[in-house]
């Protein structure tokens, strides 16, 4: 058995008064506030944060999932920080962690010991800030994360079914920060340590602030300025509201990007471009740091924490993701850019979890936002720099984007090796899009085949995961996804692989219903799909309107963001439903209902191809038990007006 790496509990950051004592701090720099539980591991931001600034010579405190329904005091129990409060919802925006995609409220909250739900409030980010700047005003408070991230402009919310302004108006926060904030804290807590005051940091990248109307923006020769239909604007016109999403979503995704401004009122908040993407020592840097890897202590007899035991033994080698897909949130928080991990700093990460207490030798993960994007960029980054496309891979693979899987295929042989490590699987999921490339090169082709081929072979845990999310070409094309024929084409390989080697794995694919563009017999077409490919589908999800994409927009709007074009989306709870139960055509409890709403949009061929008869004498033996599958429709009512 190998040993285990024992900590104390000074190896967390501290949470408590009492913590802070232990460390001998008369002081605080900054106390970070969290809507999840603190896990001192890489894929929970408020502990990279925390050790970020740790290791750049900062005393940092954490506050988990304050209480902000008592005499509050947990945001008292620290007192001021010398520089700020930093504020994030969590891992998660809190309207989506706390609410289904029917707005019913969730019973549990994997972010949470024991899976306990009721430990932030909705909207954290703005809860907290505004509890912040009330008991301690004269303190700047910086918020962050992915809620703040995607809320930094005028955004609809699907739970009050309204346009909300920028979070900075709502939360009072001093100072946002978007996207992965490693480098633009940097730079806040260099200049902050010079002894300018955060109302004066105005032009770092990657920030936002807001500033009265009639103030001069803060000058930077180096960047253009875009202004964006106002607030107000958006409230009456939705086709101002969609066409604002264009210039945000392009300008979030530019190598060289122009600073956005929107007024609010008699405010204006200010967007500055962001960083380019991180560089792999950067990004070593910030998946090194000493991390313990567990929950803080204080949760030892609460109860396991969900999120982490799904994550604890896999390891992400990447961020970005550059498939733009419509009703994703990757890139407008991480961008489209891949900035990956060196292979040393990846099988560092491993060595440390084959020494986590109760590792099996199993790696649940070896990916990212997609597993198969890892060190991949542009073959001339000068046209990457001047590109405004959201997807480098829709509506087809851009034919300077280097699609080769060698590096990856290495690192997956190399995990493999360690000692310790009886299997690396793969749990993100996998664009099989990109093994199909026309355009790539013979050495680039010759990696895909043995990229799919490893894959399959070695890293499938009985099942692969892949997200074709929907069968119509028409609905795929609005979500920025490949042909179904593709996954078809991949699904051939993917048997083929396992009928050579010997073993008996399946795909699980993922769909959505009711996204923008989808129809009610889209969803026929679908279910004919899964049953012809004696798929009983089990991973699924209806849509849900999240701030910042372009499947958003046109659901709030009704315009297409990018033609302006009208786009119908089912938004009644009838009209979702009607949609869901396609999924569900193999359960006896839905097939009258499927039926009847196939008879109505008279498309018998649908019933016949999903419900098929097996023969007249099972058709008559249906009819005489009162159950037969009657294809006709009742010929329409005449119009009996004069």
């Amino acid at each position: 058995m190998r040993n285990e790496t024992r900590y104390r509990m000074e190896d967390w950051l501290p949470t408590s008064a009492k913590e802070v004592e232990r460390r001998g701090w008369d002081s605080i720099d900054v106390i970070l506030f969290t809507g999840d539980a603190y896990i001192d591991h890489p894929a929970f931001g408020a502990a990279v944060v925390g050790r970020l600034l740790e290791k750049h010579g900062l005393k940092v405190a954490i506050v988990p999932q304050p209480n902000w329904r008592d005499d509050l005091r947990d945001f008292k129990k620290l007192g001021k920080p010398n520089y700020f409060f930093g504020v994030t919802a969590g891992a998660m925006d809190s309207m989506v962690n706390h609410y289904t995609a029917n707005r019913r409220l969730r019973s549990d909250d994997a972010y949470t010991p024991d899976g306990r739900a009721g430990q932030r409030p909705d909207y954290a980010t703005v809860e907290y800030s505004k509890i912040l700047k009330r008991l301690y005003p004269d303190v700047p408070v910086v918020i962050g994360g992915i809620e703040a991230s995607l809320r930094r402009v005028t955004h609809y919310d699907y739970w009050s079914d309204k346009l909300r302004p920028s979070i900075l108006q709502d939360s009072e926060a001093d100072l946002l920060v978007y996207g992965m904030g490693e480098l633009p804290l940097l730079e806040i807590i260099r200049l902050l340590e010079r002894g300018v005051p955060i109302s004066s940091l105005k032009t770092i990248p990657q920030t936002a602030f807001m500033q009265d109307k009639e103030e001069e923006l803060p000058k930077n020769k180096n960047w253009n300025d875009l202004a964006l239909f106002s607030h107000e604007d958006c409230l009456k016109d939705k086709l101002s509201y969609a066409k604002n999403f264009r210039h945000v979503e392009e300008e979030s995704n530019k190598w060289v990007a122009a600073r956005l401004t929107q007024e609010i009122g008699s405010r204006i908040v200010v967007i500055n471009p962001p960083f380019p993407p991180m560089q792999t020592g950067e990004q070593d840097e910030s998946f090194d740091l000493p991390y313990t890897r567990l929950p803080h202590p204080r949760y030892a007899a609460k109860g396991a924490i969900p999120a982490f035991e799904m994550i604890k033994f896999s390891v992400n080698i990447h961020r970005g993701c550059f498939g733009g897909c419509s009703f994703c949130t990757i890139s407008a928080h991480q961008g489209k850019f891949i900035a990956s991990r060196s292979k040393e700093s990846i099988l560092k990460e491993v060595e440390a979890i084959t020494h986590m207490p109760d590792f099996k030798g199993y790696l649940s993960d070896l990916g990212g936002p997609s597993a198969n994007m890892y060190k991949m960029e542009g073959k001339d980054l000068r046209i990457c720099q001047r590109c405004t496309r959201p997807s480098c891979i829709h509506p087809n693979i851009c034919t300077n984007l280097n699609t080769d899987h060698s590096p990856l295929t290495d690192i997956y042989k190399s995990a493999n090796k360690i000692e310790g490590v009886k299997k690396a699987f793969i749990g993100s999921g996998v664009r099989y899009d990109m093994l199909y490339n026309p355009m790539a090169s013979p050495e680039e082709q010759k990696s895909h085949k043995a990229y799919a081929e490893e894959l399959i072979t070695w890293h499938v845990s009985g099942r692969l995961k892949v997200a074709p999310e929907h069968t119509s070409d028409q609905v795929l094309n609005v979500m920025r996804k490949p042909s179904f024929k593709l996954f078809h084409k991949f699904k051939a390989d993917f048997d083929r692989i396992n009928k050579e080697k010997k073993l008996n794995q399946q795909i699980i694919p993922y769909f959505i219903s009711s996204h923008p563009g989808s129809q009610e017999e889209d969803m026929a077409h679908l279910a004919c799909e899964a049953h012809d490919l004696d798929f009983k589908l089990e991973q699924v999800q209806d849509f849900t309107p999240t701030p910042m994409t372009v499947a958003t927009v046109v659901y709030y709007s009704g315009y297409h963001p990018y033609t302006l074009e009208k786009m119908y989306t089912a938004r009644s709870k009838e009209e979702k439903l009607n949609q869901r139960m396609y999924f569900f055509w193999y359960k006896p409890e839905f097939k009258r209902q499927i039926e009847d709403r196939l008879k109505k949009i008279r498309r018998f061929d649908l019933i016949e191809r999903l419900f098929p008869l097996k023969d007249k004498s099972a058709s008559k033996n249906n009819e005489k038990a009162n159950i037969s599958y009657d294809r006709r429709v009742p010929k329409p009512k005449q119009n009996r007006r004069k």
